[in-house]
């Protein structure tokens, strides 16, 4: 059954060209696009620098002590895609081959595989670096495949439906090449629970739930969603 979920911030136009103008001209061709009244779906990924997979399929250290949220809600009929990225303790510059270095992989736990998605990367001051918005397909990361062709060619997002735990989140910093972070896709239900705390009613934002909350929400079927301000 499909859900009406809350609505994110949306990226400002100063922030949306600053990521076009620092991306390059592949990911500037993927427009940000307003976000659904709907979704499909809806995933959480607990991004930790022990699980990081060189394309050799060898482990390799992340950063140690950073962390990231990926929280991506889906509508897989309209191929849009909504994020909001919270990276921690990822320091230094970003580096990919891709437009940016922040991507969705189709890669099972333990095995590298190709960035099918190349989200804005996080940006922030401090500790903490953030990035939201929507993408719609066809989608295009600037990284060419075996096949000659871009690594997002032919992606649909019912493929993340299909099988969520065969795709991963994560970014990727000059110290950290393979990974920064990284982490698997875990599928949040669709029902929610408004929890009233805090903030004004005329505006929600929603909350990824850590690995152990996403089991327990997963097993009474709900999701937590928390009342506050969104922020521009």
């Amino acid at each position: 059954m499909r859900r009406t979920l809350p609505r994110l911030a949306a990226v400002t136009a100063a922030t949306a060209l600053g990521f076009a103008a620092t991306a390059g001209v592949a990911f500037a061709q993927q427009a940000d696009v307003p976000e659904p009244d709907s979704f499909t779906s809806m995933y959480t990924v607990m991004a930790t620098p022990d699980t990081v997979i060189n394309n050799d399929g060898a482990s390799v250290p992340g950063q140690p002590g950073a962390s990231g949220e990926f929280n991506f809600r889906i509508n897989s009929d309209e191929e849009i895609i909504c994020y909001d990225i919270t990276l921690r303790g990822v320091t230094g510059e970003y580096q990919s081959p891709a437009a940016t270095a922040t991507h969705m992989h189709e890669a099972a736990a333990g095995q590298p595989g190709p960035p099918r998605i190349s989200f804005p990367n996080p940006e922030g001051e401090g500790d903490t670096r953030t990035s939201s918005g929507c993408l719609q397909g066809p989608f295009t990361t600037g990284l060419e495949g075996d096949n000659g062709q871009d690594t997002g060619t032919g992606f649909s997002l019912k493929q993340v439906e299909a099988n969520p735990a065969g795709f991963t989140g994560d970014t990727h910093t000059a110290d950290y090449a393979a990974g920064a972070v990284r982490g698997q896709l875990q599928e949040v239900p669709m029902g929610g629970v408004e929890t009233g705390a805090g903030g004004s009613s005329d505006s929600t934002a929603l909350y990824a739930i850590g690995a152990a909350g996403v089991a327990a929400a997963a097993g009474a079927g709900v999701v937590m969603v928390r009342r506050g301000r969104a922020q521009s």
